[in-house]
């Protein structure tokens, strides 16, 4: 019989979904709803790649089998268009930014329309259409207007080759995320969002079903830690130097204080001082450091400067000399008491020739710094610390805080390591910020009629390091027009991960041109129940979008404080064990084999390589395998069968339903694709109904949805497959009705046998005798005993003749 042409059937269905609006979703229709959301990509390229592939259809899969599940699926899809590349496209060619995304979102349209996934494509977006970003300049102004956004001047990572801003999140081991060069640092006028102000609500993670690792991510990022702020009053005049500590119970043996060289204290104490020159010189060779480098221990990496100035430690009068160092951070209050209970400490003092001070030893026993090699950072027993020599140091610890408290020298207090989001970006191809400065400089909120604040056209989009947005004269133009003579634009743009922050909640009323969102669609369909993708996004796409959502729950703008209930993370699709890149030249293009193998073969070879959340290397040997199988559940399905054995056919079907359905339901494709070419595999042995073709169609759909069509056409059923459902499947069916035993005769087995689970044991002692090699055995002695377990073992010992 004929094979299976899988392009010609897969352009078939697609035409037939498409005409006949088989996914499109009701939104008015809430019964059993089920949002299923991916990732939505970047057009970078004009063109899917594996990596796309493997997100986007096992992530339809899903789709498909809450379908069959009986859930009302809206599963939209669109694009995340403002960005870099498209920019940097247009500084080498010329073709302005919007020209290019139109382009390559139309051929990754058609790309993944060809993937046969349930896209609700009339529920679209794009964050740089200004229908789009029209919504995400509200949400900024709603932040704006209730004190969550904010400018001032800043010291902030700068990408000398991209030319622009980078947030803390966007900075990888000192390097720019995006080009790899290496970050340096920058005081400019910012704009930040006020996410330290939900560092606490972000930290509950609790009714969420997402990856521990993720949360743990998040939580680490946010840093949260109980402490105590030491008020150490400096030697000249009335000022306080505050340092955050999670080790009060050390106090005792402070010998110095470093401040962060970003504090703006240091620049008040050197001003016109002989320290100035130094300060500054080592300052600039700290900023060119990453905060790995600064923060990591070795003494050769401490760098440092004396300020010329000393505070006093409260509890014991002891004079302390100020340095600035690059450990130091502008975390908490940006000034560290430093002691010999901290490595970094140590090694800056030794380098500085700073004396040093144990308070804490094993016993309590005196203890000297000259002695050790090394910080001392176990627990102990205290001793040169006043009233508390002799306690324990953790017991210590709260009573030291309380001792603090009442003389007026500290108090408890909680630190988030979280700083506010920077959203300011010096780049064309972005969400312009809708701020406006009157002719004394003071911000104001462009109003919401003259939203969308549209992106100018008439720039130069080479980077000079200040946005090209500055030297659009339309813009300065449209601004004094409006508001009037003097009036000046912000020229800054948002970062990207703004206008993905809250795209899920536009999804559903992306047609909706007089608000961002409909609150009544949103009370039926939020909170996403699935988002699919990278786990790199823990802590900037995922923390960013948790804050959004929780800030516009605050402000009364939605009903629900969470946007995503269960989180899922894809794996990484490899090439030679090594990250597909274009730089490296090992983009696999999915193109040719979708066009040879047809993509039900594509999307089940990438779901076979491994679970789905590890990922695996490509190689395309493989998928000649996954072909045949596909053709040969064809022909099983178009040649007429009969059951050989009716009991054992029973059994499988049931084993297979079962099986697969526990699968999908921790979404193991690997195992649910195995366990139909099993299950093939058995049918010439025990034969099928012509009913249960039907069943594996069914079993099928979310796998392979265009094969499973097909079939399910072929054997005369009517209307989608959809409407069957998944099957289901008896428990008790599952069972076998029969097992097989190894025969064991003085320990070592001499056959096997076939019997009845609940077979007595006169009739498994006959069984095993009907055995020749069992025979040959058992007649060489005499049998003295028997054991036997039901369904588990049955074993001879016998006394030799």
């Amino acid at each position: 019989m004929e094979s299976y042409q899988a392009r010609k059937v897969e352009e078939k269905w697609q035409k037939k979904w498409l005409d006949g609006d088989v996914y499109k979703v009701n939104l008015d229709d809430s019964a059993e709803k089920y949002y299923n959301l991916v990732m939505f990509p970047y057009p970078s390229g004009d063109r899917l790649h594996i990596g796309h592939w493997y997100n986007y259809g096992p992530a339809d899969s899903w789709g498909r089998y809450m379908k069959m599940q009986g859930k009302n699926v809206f599963q939209p899809m669109g694009y995340d268009s403002f960005g870099l590349p498209a920019e940097n496209y247009a500084i080498k060619t010329g073709v302005h930014p919007s020209e290019s995304i139109e382009t390559n979102t139309a051929k990754m349209t058609d790309q993944m329309s060809k993937i046969g996934a349930m896209w609700n494509w009339e529920q679209s977006v794009k964050t740089s259409d200004p229908s789009y970003y029209k919504w995400t300049q509200w949400v900024f102004l709603e932040l704006f207007k209730n004190d969550l956004a904010y400018k001032k001047k800043a010291p902030v990572n700068w990408c000398p080759s991209c030319k622009t801003v980078l947030a803390n999140e966007q900075v990888q081991n000192g390097s720019c995320e995006r080009c790899k060069s290496e970050v340096t640092k920058r005081d400019l006028n910012q704009w930040f969002f006020k996410i330290s102000d939900y560092a606490e609500k972000l930290l509950d993670h609790d009714g969420l079903d997402w990856p521990a690792k993720t949360v743990t991510m998040q939580k680490n990022w946010i840093g949260r830690s109980e402490g105590c702020n030491i008020h150490f009053p400096m030697e000249e005049g009335e000022d306080l130097l505050s340092c955050y500590t999670t080790r009060p119970d050390t106090i005792y043996s402070v010998t110095f204080i470093v401040m962060a060289p970003e504090h703006p204290l240091v620049d008040e104490f050197v001003k016109g001082t002989k320290y100035e020159a130094e300060v500054e010189k080592v300052r600039k060779e700290i900023s060119k450091q990453s905060i790995i480098e600064r923060t990591s221990e070795g003494g050769k990496n401490k760098l440092g400067a004396f300020l010329g100035k000393y505070a006093i430690n409260p509890v014991n009068g002891r004079k302390l000399p100020v340095y600035i160092a690059n450990f130091a951070l502008m975390y908490g209050t940006g000034i560290v008491m430093a002691d010999a209970h901290d490595q970094r400490d140590f090694e800056f003092a030794n380098k500085y020739d700073i004396p040093l001070e144990f308070v804490i030893s094993e016993d309590g026993s005196v203890i000297k710094p000259e002695d050790f090699k090394g910080a001392y950072t176990g627990d102990g027993i205290l001793f040169n610390s006043g009233g508390f020599n002799g306690m324990n140091n953790r017991e210590a610890l709260p009573k030291i805080v309380e001792f603090l408290q009442n003389s007026g020298n500290g108090e408890a207090t909680i630190n988030y390591k979280l700083r506010d989001w920077l959203i300011s970006r010096q780049r064309y191809w972005g969400a312009p910020i809708p701020v406006v400065y009157d002719p004394e400089g003071n911000a104001h909120p462009v109003p919401e009629e003259h939203l969308p604040w549209v992106l100018p056209t008439d720039v130069d989009f080479k980077p000079t390091g200040e946005s090209p947005i500055a030297n659009s004269k339309e813009l300065v133009e449209r601004t004094e027009k409006i508001f009037g003579k003097g009036w000046r634009p912000e020229v800054d743009t948002m970062d990207t991960f703004m206008c993905s922050s809250w795209y899920y909640l536009r999804y559903l009323s992306s047609g909706d041109e007089g608000k961002a969102f409909d609150k009544e669609v949103m009370k039926k369909w939020m909170p996403v129940d699935m988002y699919i993708g990278g786990p790199e996004h823990a802590c900037m796409h995922l923390l960013y979008a948790r804050f959004v959502n929780m800030a516009l729950h605050d402000l009364g703008h939605i009903d629900f404080k969470e946007p995503f209930k269960k989180l899922v993370h894809q794996g990484m699709v490899t090439k030679d064990g090594a990250k597909m890149s274009k730089s490296k030249g090992n983009v696999v293009s999915p193109d040719s084999f979708v066009e040879k193998y047809g993509s039900d073969v594509f999307r089940m070879y990438l779901m076979f390589m491994g679970p789905f959340t590890a990922g695996g290397d490509w190689n395309d040997k493989g998928i000649t395998g996954i072909a045949r199988f596909v053709d040969k559940f064809w022909k099983m399905v178009c040649t007429e069968n009969e059951v050989k054995d009716e009991k054992a056919f029973i059994t499988a079907i049931h084993k297979l339903i079962k099986k697969m359905t526990r699968d999908m339901d921790n979404m193991h494709y690997n195992t649910v694709i195995a366990a139909m070419m099993e299950f093939l595999n058995l049918i010439p042995k025990i034969g099928m109904d012509e009913g249960s073709k039907k069943v594996l169609a069914r079993l099928m759909e979310p796998i392979a949805p265009h094969l499973a069509e097909e079939c399910w056409e072929k054997l005369g059923c009517k209307g989608s497959i959809f409407e069957a459902g998944w099957p289901e499947y008896d428990e008790a069916l599952t069972v076998d009705a029969t097992v097989r035993l190894g025969v064991q005769i003085n320990g070592k087995v001499r056959g096997d046998i076939e019997l009845a689970k609940d077979a007595s044991e006169d009739e498994a002692v006959a069984a095993a005798k009907a055995v020749e090699n069992v025979m040959k055995y058992l007649v060489e002695g005499e049998i003295i005993k028997v054991i036997y377990v039901p369904g588990r073992i049955l074993g001879f010992v016998i006394k030799p003749n």
